[in-house]
């Protein structure tokens, strides 16, 4: 979630030990995952409110200080790489969750979501979108919300590298948590929409790692940055600088047989205008990918991830619009 006073970044005007499931350490050990170097918590209920101090928190803190769990599990600090910012933190159903801390026999298995999260490519992180793994842990899906390496410091295309290799990290190994890896998607806003696409409508990035497009089965990008000219906005620094368009925007470079999407716009977005949803659909379409658009009614660009959150639901219907198409393809 972004200012609204502050100017557009990137709008465009029109025209592992291998032997033994990590899950199942998270049973027998609640408190440490030590194989992969993290801690992890299963988080049971409750709600903290903190409107007393929503002056000294950002936006993303409130909304994360006022949402319950529902009764969701996380394991945090789950690395999918050996370098800084490369980590993501798990989310579980409430019935797995349960299930774990009781240490019982799990024999079902969950769809699976990695979402990227969005902050002008130099802000933003795993926690601060606590609400988005609830939220879709809440709807019955195992969601990986994912960290990655930030501009100034590192332009692109290495945070489109960290999402591949976050979301090949996540394919891999979905069984380990208890997911499906046939009913796997990857969701993306504002800037981690671009990173997204670009990590998954062009296989190269997904091919180091044994991973292709096609093994995705829904991709669905909110608000997202796919066709514009950075060069003429603050968000430039997380380019090079002699970077064009051509070379970066992702419905230049469509290779591989793509997933299904659903690419959804804000209604009142001031910050990514829908002219970069409609440029990569038409790309999609043309290289003969299967797109559906929606629009997020009564929504700015800060409200169309905000109204993820259980108390910010009846903002507007962003989260009933990504659960249905996601429900119809995974479930």
């Amino acid at each position: 979630m972004k200012d609204s006073n502050k100017a557009p970044q990137y709008s465009e005007l029109p025209d592992t030990n291998p032997h033994e499931p990590i899950a199942k350490k998270i049973i027998h050990k609640p408190f440490k995952l030590a194989s992969v170097g993290v801690t992890a918590v299963v988080a049971i209920g409750g709600i903290a409110f903190a409107a007393q101090q929503a002056q000294a928190l950002s936006a993303l803190d409130v909304v994360n200080s006022i949402t319950s769990s529902g009764g969701v599990g996380v394991s945090k600090n789950i690395l999918y790489g050996d370098r800084p910012l490369q980590d993501l933190d798990m989310y579980y159903p409430k019935p797995l969750a349960q299930a774990m801390q009781d240490q019982r026999t799990i024999n079902e298995s969950y769809p699976m979501i990695v979402f990227v999260h969005g902050g002008s490519w130099e802000s933003g992180s795993k926690e601060d979108y606590a609400f988005i793994g609830q939220s879709f842990a809440q709807a019955g899906y195992v969601t990986a919300v994912i960290n990655y390496r930030k501009a100034p410091e590192h332009v692109y295309p290495d945070y489109v590298e960290d999402t591949a290799k976050a979301i090949a990290w996540s394919y891999d190994n979905a069984a380990s948590f208890h997911a499906d890896p046939q009913r796997f998607a990857v969701v993306g806003h504002s800037a981690g929409a671009f990173n997204m696409m670009a990590a998954v409508s062009n296989a190269d990035f997904l091919a180091p790692y044994g991973v292709s497009p096609k093994n995705i089965r829904a991709v669905v990008g909110i608000a997202g940055p796919y066709s514009y000219d950075f060069r003429q906005f603050s968000s430039a620094t997380a380019f090079a600088a002699d970077a064009t368009p051509d070379e970066v925007m992702p419905d230049r470079h469509i290779k591989g047989t793509q997933p299904p999407y659903l690419l959804l716009t804000a209604e009142n977005d001031k910050t990514v205008y829908e002219q970069n949803t409609i440029k990569m659909t038409k790309a999609l379409r043309a290289y003969g990918a299967t797109v559906e658009n929606g629009e997020i009614k009564g929504a700015s660009h800060a409200t169309s991830i905000g109204a993820m959150a259980s108390p910010l639901r009846w903002v507007n219907d962003v989260r009933a619009q990504v659960l249905n198409y996601l429900d119809k393809e995974l479930k």
